[in-house]
Order: structure tokens, then C-alpha cells, then sequence
């Protein structure tokens, strides 16, 4: 430890929802990446009993991170203990507690409690820390209470597209790794920029072509892990989202590999009269998204089966 002090802080909200519906939540960090926007992609290591071991991937004041923390779950108390294993610089180290306190039946309030230190006794890196707290904390309650407290269904859909290939999941997996070729490699990409400062963990920011000539901008980040899965969550998204997390699974199957490529999202209400017209309706924006990520990905999956598959042209040369 350095011999700056440890720091404490504490974000709070009031959320109108049951505490142990909350507290569900919290203690279930699979739906993490589709809640709480600094997450990208989240997974329980290993459970024994009220102990458990969290990997999570998320940004922190826009940087990508990776670490792992040990959490004790006290479902009587209803709260959910954390304390990272090797935290990533400029964290010298860092935990807390999530704490569901009942208001009402219907209402609790949820505390946020962070202890940390720097790695260094630079005062930028304490500086670094405290406004990620912060940002992090807030984005997250307030998305907690927006997600727990909104009426009507979970208007989340998820679809996928899936092609079989003639070859190996390394070659698969290498053409959908290296995004930065993409530009030359399909159509509808018009301008890609990927950034991997820690192996296996991207930041890929990309211009996409639309039917009309248009372009949008979209920036992710992605989680590789080598030749089975890449996991991703769009952090700069086109107008009609509000969520988009994506997955593209490698596997080998009979007669060779299944390539699946599977969208989560959330349709931005507030934008589907500005983008589609005052007609269009949930359902036909809906629709909208899906066609046009379904096209763009059975493109990259094709190709990626021609690239594997020794056809394409573009597996000598690359």
C-alpha cells in the first residue's frame, strides 16, 4: 500500500420496487452488462455457499478495465459484500458493500459503499479513482432505479444469425479478432479504429454503411477469448438503441463449426418518430434494428465462413 490514506464513499438511492427484488438483481451479475451501462460483460468464476468469485469487464472513465473481486452474499441482511482480487492501475485496491435497506413493501432504499487507495502517491491517479467512483456509482444506481422501476415488460429482445463452416474455430475466430482488417474485408464497413492495449480486451470504434449511403458511428468494447467467444457492449450507439450487447460464438459441431452471431438490445422510444417517421411504432422500430443487424452480421459471418474456408481470397493474403 502506498501511504496515502484509503478513501471512502457512499452513493445512494431510493428505488420504487421491493428490497428483495433489488437485491436479486445485485446478487446476479449475468444481468449486469444489460443494466448498469460502465459494464460490458460480467460472469460468476465460482460460488461456494454465500462466497463468490466475480470477473467483470467494464469501462471507467472511458477506459476499458478487467479485474476480479470475492463477494460474500447475506441475503438476510439483503446485501452483497465485494473486494477485488488484483485491482488494475491506478487502484492500489479497492471494495465496498451494496446495501438494500426496506423503505415500505414497495419501496427501499439502496446504498453504494466504495473504500479504495491508489496504486501510487501520484494525486492524479486519487483523482482518477474518485471521479470514476463517482461517474461508475451513479450511472449505476440511476440505471438500477430506471431498469427496476420501469412499467410494463422488459421491452430487451435478442436474435441470432448462425452459419456452419467448413474449417477451423482458430480461422473463424481470427477474422472476426481482427476487426482492424474489416474495412478491407467487408462492405458495409466503411472505417474501424480498434485499440487493444491489454490482450484479449478491445475497443473497437467503427463507421457502418447504411442501404442509403450513410454512415454511423459505433464504439464497443469486447471481450476475446480465443478461438470460443468474443463478447462486446456498444458504448456509443446509433440513435434508435438505448442498449446493444452482442456475442459471437464459436463452436464445433458435427461436419465442422457453428458461428453464431446473437444481439441483445433495447429500442430508444424517444427516438423512433425522429429516425423512422411519426408513423412507426415499438414493434416496427424493432424490426428495423433487427434486419439491419441481421444483414450486417450474416455478412461478416459469411465472409468469415469464405476466409476460413480457404475461398474468400483474402486468407493467403492476409
Amino acid at each position: 500500500m502506498t501511504t496515502s490514506a484509503v478513501r471512502e464513499t457512499e452513493h445512494t438511492v431510493n428505488v420504487a420496487a421491493p428490497a428483495e427484488r433489488v437485491y436479486a438483481l445485485i446478487a446476479d451479475v449475468d444481468k449486469w452488462p444489460t443494466i448498469f451501462p460502465p459494464t460490458v460483460h460480467a460472469e460468476s468464476v465460482r460460488r461456494d455457499g454465500n462466497s463468490e468469485l466475480i470477473r467483470i469487464w467494464a469501462t471507467a472513465n472511458g477506459a476499458a478495465k478487467s479485474w476480479t473481486s470475492r463477494r460474500e452474499h447475506d441475503p438476510a441482511r439483503m446485501s452483497v459484500s465485494f473486494r477485488q482480487e488484483r485491482s488494475q492501475h491506478p487502484v492500489g485496491g479497492m471494495g465496498g458493500e451494496w446495501v438494500i435497506e426496506p423503505v415500505s413493501d414497495s419501496e427501499c432504499h439502496v446504498r453504494l459503499l466504495h473504500d479504495f487507495f491508489p496504486a501510487t502517491d501520484d494525486p492524479a491517479d486519487l483523482d482518477w479513482i474518485i471521479k470514476a467512483v463517482d461517474r461508475n456509482s451513479t450511472s449505476e444506481l440511476n440505471a438500477l432505479k430506471t431498469n427496476v422501476e420501469a412499467s410494463g415488460p422488459d421491452k430487451l429482445i435478442t436474435f441470432d444469425d448462425t452459419v456452419t463452416v467448413d474449417g477451423s474455430t482458430k480461422d473463424v475466430y481470427d477474422f472476426i479478432n481482427e476487426a482492424q482488417l474489416w474495412e478491407q474485408r467487408l462492405p458495409h464497413v466503411a472505417r474501424v479504429l480498434l485499440e487493444e492495449e491489454t490482450p484479449g480486451l478491445q475497443t473497437l470504434e467503427m463507421d457502418t454503411r447504411t442501404k442509403d449511403g450513410s454512415t454511423h458511428t459505433t464504439r464497443s468494447v469486447r471481450v476475446c477469448q480465443p478461438n470460443t467467444t468474443i463478447v462486446y457492449k456498444q458504448i456509443v450507439l446509433p440513435a434508435l438503441m438505448t442498449l446493444h450487447t452482442g456475442r459471437w460464438l464459436i463452436e464445433e459441431c458435427d461436419g465442422g463449426v457453428s458461428v453464431t452471431s446473437r444481439h441483445t438490445i433495447r429500442i430508444n422510444e424517444d427516438r423512433i418518430a425522429d429516425v423512422l417517421g411519426p408513423d412507426a411504432d415499438l414493434a416496427a422500430a424493432q424490426k428495423f434494428v433487427q434486419n439491419a443487424l441481421s444483414n450486417n452480421s450474416l455478412t461478416t459471418l459469411r465472409a468469415a465462413k469464405a476466409f476460413a474456408e480457404g475461398s474468400g481470397g483474402t486468407r493467403a493474403a492476409s
